[in-house]
């Protein structure tokens, strides 16, 4: 049996949706509270180990500061592979709508996981009771 066009059209709609707020979310989840890493933290910190290598003469710490360096370096690559927070926010707000209304969705289940207030605001997701 073949689907219609429109059909086709709703389901790639609700792909593309479920990528967008997958994606938010997963964001969220990554945050952790207090000072955010940098890249250029990242940086500079890899250059202070690099230095360190150099003059180092304990063999553990040298073990200790190779192996500080590969994590940094990795650290740094998945800092700089992140997409930006705040498009991800503006591609969430544009369809976190429909897909609660699709979804059956509540405000209260998107505040728990972390999604902001003011967040959904944005997106015209109404603050709602339960009883």
């Amino acid at each position: 049996m073949a689907l219609s066009d429109e059909h086709k059209a709703a389901l790639a709609k609700g792909r593309r949706e479920s990528r967008i707020i997958k994606s938010y979310l997963k964001a969220l989840q990554s945050r952790r509270p207090g000072r955010p890493v940098t890249p250029e933290g990242v940086r500079k910190r890899l250059a202070t180990i690099e230095e360190r290598l150099t003059t180092e003469e304990d063999a553990l710490k040298l073990l200790d500061l190779h192996q500080e360096k590969l994590d940094a370096e990795e650290n740094l690559h998945q800092l700089e592979a992140r997409q930006d927070l705040n498009q991800l926010e503006k591609q969430f707000v544009d369809v976190a709508k429909d897909y609660s209304e699709r979804k059956g969705i509540s405000y209260m289940a998107w505040r728990q996981v972390g999604v902001a207030a003011s967040v959904l605001k944005d997106a015209g997701i109404p603050r709602t009771r339960r009883t």
